[in-house]
């Protein structure tokens, strides 16, 4: 008898050093956080929501620069 080891896939695109926040679409938020459902940030990168920012929090410099310029 042997066992397998099945490695769980990193969904993260490549480590942004310390956690950030990203900006997702308000009404998926919800949706993700209750089903599960993965969200795509303004910069592309796809996960499910499982925290919420806190005044401060450190944002996405990439969904930061996208947000920015659909307000000018």
């Amino acid at each position: 008898m042997s066992t397998q080891v099945l490695e769980r896939p990193e969904l993260k695109d490549a480590d942004t050093g310390p956690e950030m926040f990203h900006y997702v679409r308000k009404e998926k938020i919800a949706e993700s956080a209750v089903m599960g459902t993965f969200v795509v940030a303004l910069c592309g990168e796809t996960f499910p929501v499982t925290k919420t920012p806190k005044p401060g929090s450190p944002v996405c410099p990439k969904c930061k620069e996208i947000y920015d310029s659909y307000s000018e």
